[in-house]
């Protein structure tokens, strides 16, 4: 059990998931900023209430977790906060030009892991709430090591020491990005493979590893027995006592781990204002097979 003397964690779900309190973000101590990494590494999403912060106030925050990844390109080409290029924002809300602030609009945003379509996925995310609607727009989050601990035994020994293709054609609100063409061939899109069961760098869990649907494919299947195999491994992770859903308050931040959860959101009515900071940590290792040939042969 993991002892905490700077911060109260309160769990928020029986599986993943805790409440940090104590602790202002703008200006947290070095033991403070300990403690949250061991909290972290222990519940895999933390939420942080009553924040107050400005984009620096954010990325410095951030940045005790590792490097960070500069933002994608929002579908209108913008990237970030001005004068703050680590901070992409996610919004529906649009400037005095006309065009869109920020990027995924108001739509739904499909279960996924952030760019899991790179060789050395994201490590975390973080989300800070400025302006909200009064309803949806809600974030879930799903545990990965949970899903694996669900999965039968004969599924887990059908795929522990397969590959999965992650498609990186589309972003979770089904946008395509910039610089790729439409793409509906599972086979054939642009995507990186990772181990269908991975081990988490610092916590050696083992924790399943699906990115997203659309588009994924098993290496070295056909077709139709890859998308029979993936149609069976969403199953668990999407299974509501698997399942936290966050419905967000003005000074909300959430942290989660990148590898061991996966989230979506709900959309919401696209004449309220939403408007999110995120920031995101720059993956620090290539997906690791958790299950290895000789692991298997000595099972």
């Amino acid at each position: 059990m993991v002892e905490f003397k700077t911060i109260h964690v309160k769990p928020i779900h029986s599986r993943f998931g805790a409440e940090i309190a104590g602790v202002d973000l703008a200006s947290p101590s070095k033991a403070q900023v300990m403690e949250i990494q061991k909290a972290w590494a222990a519940h895999s999403v933390l939420l942080f209430r009553d924040q107050s912060l400005g984009p620096g106030d954010l990325v410095q925050f951030s940045k005790h977790f590792g490097k960070l990844d500069p933002p994608p390109v929002n579908e209108d080409g913008k990237t970030f906060v001005q004068d703050f290029p680590d901070i992409y924002v996610v919004s529906n809300v649009l400037g005095d030009d006309g065009k869109p602030i920020g990027s995924l609009g108001a739509g739904e945003a499909t279960w996924h892991t952030d760019m899991s379509y790179l060789k050395e996925p994201p490590d975390a995310s973080m989300l800070y709430s400025i302006e909200i609607p009064s309803q949806g727009g809600d974030t879930w989050f799903c545990s990965m090591e949970g899903a694996l601990q669900d999965m039968p035994e004969a599924l887990l020994r059908q795929v522990r020491q397969l590959h999965i293709k992650h498609d990186g054609t589309y972003n979770s609100g089904g946008y395509l990005r910039q610089g790729l063409k439409e793409s509906n061939d599972p086979v054939h899109s642009v995507g990186t493979p990772h181990p269908v069961v991975c081990a988490h760098p610092v916590t050696g869990r083992p924790y399943l590893y699906l990115g997203r649907r659309r588009n994924a494919y098993v290496l070295g299947q056909p077709l139709q027995d890859s998308e029979a195999l993936l149609d069976a491994l969403w199953t668990y992770p999407v299974e509501q006592h698997n399942v936290y859903c966050h419905q967000w308050r003005l000074g909300d931040l959430v942290l989660w781990d990148n590898r061991t959860t996966m989230h979506r959101r709900d959309s919401f009515d696209a004449c309220a204002r939403r408007i999110m900071h995120r920031t995101q940590i720059k993956g620090s290792h290539q997906p690791r097979a958790f299950y290895s040939e000789e692991t298997v042969a000595a099972a």
